[in-house]
């Protein structure tokens, strides 16, 4: 059954991490571009919310509900908030994270039977959202938004922001003495919204550290390389419409080659020719190349 609670009550940040099927900030940012050029204007006809049962689902409030809040609302915007995709109506917002992934159907013979959000237009076009492992979706009044993870990545600089300076990267590092390892600092705590297990792979890779690298052996320089991969690495997923491994609003894949994921397995690094391996680690799985990655 489908679980109507917050993401807090729900445990969401204690799910296992999968390697695809994630919104992170190239998709995000990605989607919430294509739904502003291509939705902006469009008058909700009508909603359904948990129409296909998925155990992993989880609404804010009460999803019957959410027709009453959006029927007659045009979409004015989407913008992304990290890893969180926001679209806006005139009087509320949608809120869509994790494996909440939205797709365009531009004509009534694309609407998929099964979904967990779908919203129709009046001009026989709709927007219907799948939940991949699992997902979280919200309708809220505009501005009335308190979800804790929301609250964190509005709050927070983006790599993609000039605030995300070298000196803002490095006071993200916790005042610790316990071993806090290259894939806990960057993808865990929220630290950086919309930084997660998949798109830390390749970030990891171009700086030449390991996923599982205690960080309490990292020198300066060690820092100053993962400051210029987390930020020229996002930069370039972005520009290049996210990842290979995910996919946009229309169902394409992102243009990004991704050097380490599911596809590059047991392939040869493109930088040293070594092979690329994947473990187990911290709930998820990572990818590394044990030639050229610091361990």
């Amino acid at each position: 059954a489908n679980c109507d609670a917050q993401p807090a009550e729900c445990s969401l940040k204690h799910m296992p991490e999968e390697e695809y099927d994630m919104l992170e900030l190239p998709e995000s940012r990605t989607i919430a571009k294509q739904i502003t050029d291509n939705l902006k204007g469009k008058i909700i006809d009508y909603v359904t919310a948990g129409h296909t049962p998925h155990k992993f689902a989880f609404f804010h409030g009460d999803k019957e509900n959410y027709d009453e809040m959006l029927q007659g609302q045009s979409i004015v915007k989407a913008v992304n908030r990290g890893g969180m995709i926001e679209i806006d109506t005139e009087d509320c917002m949608i809120l869509l994270f994790d494996g909440a992934y939205p797709k365009y159907c531009e004509k009534k013979a694309e609407f998929p039977k099964r979904h967990q959000f779908f919203a129709a237009f009046d001009d026989d076009t709709a927007l219907s959202v799948s939940v991949q492992m699992y997902a979280f979706i919200g309708v809220y009044p505009l501005g009335k938004c308190s979800d804790e993870y929301y609250i964190s990545s509005v709050s927070k600089c983006t790599p993609l922001e000039e605030g995300f300076t070298y000196e803002y990267f490095r006071s993200l590092y916790p005042d610790t003495q316990k071993k806090v390892t290259a894939k806990a600092f960057l993808a865990t705590e929220q630290r950086i919204p919309g930084l997660g297990n998949g798109v830390l792979q390749d970030i990891l890779w171009n700086a030449g550290i390991d996923p599982r690298f205690d960080m309490r052996e990292a020198e300066e320089e060690d820092f100053v390389n993962l400051y210029k991969s987390v930020t020229e690495t996002l930069k370039k997923m972005c520009d290049e419409g996210g990842r290979d491994t995910e996919r946009d609003l229309f169902g394409n894949k992102g243009g990004y080659i991704t050097q380490l994921s599911k596809n590059s397995l047991h392939q040869p690094c493109m930088r040293c020719g070594g092979e690329i391996k994947r473990a187990a680690y911290m709930g998820g799985n990572v990818y590394f190349c044990e030639k050229c990655q610091k361990r």
